[in-house]
């Protein structure tokens, strides 16, 4: 073990960390030209692992996207917390494999109590199994092919033995504003990414449930909670009533707008949400721990064992839901090992100011930005905020801008017809000096 190296790992990325206000927050084009460090045939012989180390900070940090400033507003990601960061660090030590207990203990208990706390936290019905895995992507995929089978079954039909040859059809019914990644799971499950009910959203991006088809049919309805450009919540209640003592299914994709329910003050927005059968919700964005973390939610163990289960000579088969039965990955990192170190440090109250702090921060923005002669395209309900120019040539300049500054760093989005800028507040070291200067900056950039 070469202690020395892994000392000049910690160091170089300690300062990175220290160093993260003073970068960029959009690499400029010399860094991403030094990129071309990287680009090379595969090496005959190797390097010594303290020059590879020295080529991918010299090389690869200036490339990066500082996603933990706290003036980077793009897409809904708000940077590592420093205890969710030291927790990767050691857990990556660890080396752990947590898809069975047996081959992690410690694994095993931190998946079984954060998985405890966040069904508690989330307000989810008690008994919800949950499953860690890598994004809400994932998560989505892993909850619509649960409620495929389910729904199957109850129709007569075992699609985990006999695949969906030959099965009778049910109706899967979506919004018109369904984030990209419900379609793209509802392709990799089999249902199809357009042989699906698209129901009308209103101008916030919530599903009209005036809209919906007539119940009686066996139905998966998929949700949002949090549109990913809005921040608007579907009508949970409504459509639990439209589709009440008829067979159905009603998944809820909250990525990042399930945290609501962590808040007093947001969780009205979540009204409802407990009457949904399955939930996906993501790690690595609002409770701002590392990457490739995010958990799939299903009411009832026995549809998650009916999808999941796998058998093998030399697995154990007990009672007890390991990991590996619990959804699709085989091996796996000890991911909720960093959402116990975030729960635990924060603990309820701290999650909740983490939630609605953002959220002040987002209608500081909007108002802000209001005042300033933008147009302000979203109720700000949540953390979204969405900001217009006279027209979209005049935006996409502004956003242009925008990335070249290298203070700040928004996306572009299409909302309701008008091209936007999405400023989306996620991130714990986002802070009210940071919003006055965003603004400042966006001011400054739009009359220029």
């Amino acid at each position: 073990m070469d202690e020395d190296l892994l000392a000049t790992a910690a160091a170089r990325a300690i300062a990175y960390t220290r160093e993260r206000n003073e970068r960029p927050v959009f690499p400029d084009g010399e860094a991403v030209s030094g990129l071309s460090a990287f680009v090379e045939p595969l090496p005959t012989t190797g390097t010594d692992p303290h020059d590879v180390l020295a080529l991918l900070d010299s090389a690869g940090s200036p490339g990066t996207v500082v996603s933990g400033a706290g003036q980077y507003f793009g897409f809904v990601t708000g940077g590592t917390l420093p205890v969710g960061l030291a927790a990767s660090w050691l857990v990556t030590a660890w080396d752990q494999n947590a898809a069975l207990g047996v081959m992690s203990p410690t694994a095993g208990v931190l998946d079984t109590v954060a998985g405890a706390w966040l069904v508690r936290l989330l307000g989810l019905p008690t008994g919800t199994q949950h499953t860690f895995v890598s994004g809400t992507s994932s998560a989505n995929a892993a909850c619509l092919a649960t409620a495929r089978d389910r729904l199957l079954h109850d129709m007569g039909h075992d699609s985990v033995e006999d695949g969906v040859f030959g099965a009778p059809p049910f109706r899967v019914v979506v919004s018109e504003a369904a984030h990209s990644s419900v379609v793209k799971a509802l392709g990799v499950v089999g249902l199809g990414r357009s042989a699906v009910v698209s129901v009308e959203a209103d101008e916030q991006g919530r599903l009209r449930a005036d809209a919906l088809p007539p119940a009686g049919e066996p139905t998966l309805v998929v949700l949002q909670a949090g549109n990913v450009n809005s921040g608007a919540f579907d009508p949970f209640d409504e459509v639990a009533e439209h589709f009440a003592g008829t067979p159905h299914w009603i998944h809820i994709d909250g990525a990042f707008g399930l945290w609501a329910a962590a808040s007093a003050d947001r969780r009205p927005l979540t009204t409802g949400m407990d009457r949904a059968h399955s939930w996906a919700v993501d790690m690595h964005k609002w409770l701002n721990v590392s990457y490739d973390s995010a958990v799939a939610f299903v009411r009832e163990s026995a549809d998650v064992a009916r999808t999941f289960r796998v058998g093998a000579s030399y697995l154990p088969n007990g009672a007890h839901l390991d990991p590996v039965h619990r959804g699709p990955d085989m091996s796996q990192r000890a991911r909720a090992a960093e959402t116990w170190a975030v729960l635990k440090s924060l603990g309820a109250e701290g999650v909740e100011e983490l939630i609605d702090r953002c959220c002040r921060h987002a209608r500081a923005l909007g108002e802000g930005l209001a005042a300033a002669g933008f147009r302000v395209h979203n109720d700000v309900v949540l953390n979204q905020v969405m900001v217009s120019l006279g027209t979209d040539e005049e935006t996409e300049r502004l956003l242009n801008d925008v990335a070249r500054s290298g203070t700040m760093w928004a996306g572009g989005s299409e909302f309701n017809g008008v091209r936007v800028m999405r400023l989306s507040v996620s991130g714990w070291a986002t802070t009210d000096d940071d919003i006055e200067e965003s603004i400042a900056t966006l001011t400054a950039l739009a009359g220029g």
